[in-house]
């Protein structure tokens, strides 16, 4: 069975979530450089001032699964720093 095209960025990380990751790959995750690299596109569009609003939208986007990634990974560096 082949693995579903990842259309979003909460794709990306939903897909890596459910294959029940460990601990360490929590902690270790970064999206795919796909991802990265639009990312750093919308923000240099941002400090230029010539993002459209579907590009805004799609930054906010980026902003609330960073802000959430930053939860989950901090949360299993914390249950992986009880466990040593």
């Amino acid at each position: 069975m082949e693995n579903a095209q990842v259309l979003t960025v909460f794709d990306a990380i939903t897909d890596f979530l459910g294959a029940a990751p460990t601990l360490e790959e929590i902690a270790a995750y970064r999206l795919p450089d796909e991802f990265q690299q639009r990312a750093h596109a919308l923000l240099d569009l941002n400090r230029r001032g010539s993002l459209s609003p579907t590009e805004q939208t799609e930054l906010e986007e980026f902003r609330q699964a960073d802000h959430l990634l930053t939860l989950i990974k901090g949360k299993a560096r914390l249950k992986l720093k009880g466990q040593a």
